[in-house]
């Protein structure tokens, strides 16, 4: 029987990710990814015994086609890993695959967590998830915008913490500033924002502001975007929401 290992690789540096992650990329001979993602890691590992490896990449909105791909490879014997950024279960291709297993059932899928933005993006501002949070994604590519609306208004109302993954693109440059019109139904604008940018790579920032200023905010899909509470606070250079500890 094969093994595919479906890896979060962690925001980006070889230092951020686990232990596990590593450990199977530097066994794996075959590695599958994204185009960018295999960049980032076909020069960290070599194989145990000294063979190259065999990379399977495709671009964006390929991923169908790289988790057939990976599972015919691990479908071979030959040990697999396909890699995805943050954590391979959240907006990673764990789902796929497994959905896919069933064609493939000589292939034992495994799945290696890895650091998610959302606590990489969280740890550079401070403690803005001290609380309960949700994590929404404003890419419509495979959601309807009506159903994100929806997701954005019931996590406002509940006053969660909210996490925004794929805040903007070239094609979708307001829907930013749409979210925080939302938000701003059940928000105070004053609430304590924040967000971070190319994580554990060049040119990586974090900026904490007001969610009225958060409207304006110039962002891209490197960008992680923390919503707070009515209990978040801006506490010297960082993003806080209290646990609710007597302190």
């Amino acid at each position: 029987m094969g093994t595919l290992y479906v890896v979060g690789i962690g925001p980006g540096k070889k230092c951020n990710m686990t232990i596990e992650a590593e450990q199977v990329l530097k066994e794996c001979r075959v590695i599958a990814g994204y185009t960018g993602y295999i960049r980032l890691v076909e020069e960290m590992f070599e194989a145990d015994d000294g063979a190259p490896k065999e990379y399977i990449k495709t671009p964006m909105r390929g991923e169908v086609e790289r988790c057939r791909m990976a599972l015919e490879a691990a479908a071979k014997e030959e040990k697999t890993a396909m890699v995805c950024s943050g954590d391979a279960g959240v907006y990673g291709m764990a789902g796929i695959l497994l959905e896919l297993s069933g064609e493939y059932p000589s292939v034992e899928i495994r799945v290696v967590p890895g650091v998610t933005a959302a606590l990489s993006g969280s740890a550079l501002l401070g403690a803005p998830v001290g609380h309960d949070f949700a994590v929404i994604s404003l890419s419509d590519l495979l959601t309807p915008w009506e159903t994100i609306e929806q997701r954005l208004r019931g996590a406002a109302m509940a006053d969660f913490v909210v996490c925004l993954y794929n805040p903007a693109s070239s094609k979708r440059k307001d829907y930013l500033k749409r979210a925080c019109d939302i938000l701003m139904e059940y928000k105070d604008e004053g609430t304590v924002c924040g967000y971070t940018r190319n994580i554990g790579r060049e040119g990586e920032e974090s900026v904490i502001l007001t969610l009225k200023d958060l409207k304006e905010a110039q962002v891209d899909m490197f960008t992680t975007v923390f919503v707070g509470n009515a209990q978040t606070r801006h506490i010297g250079k960082h993003m806080v929401t209290p646990r609710g500890y007597r302190v």
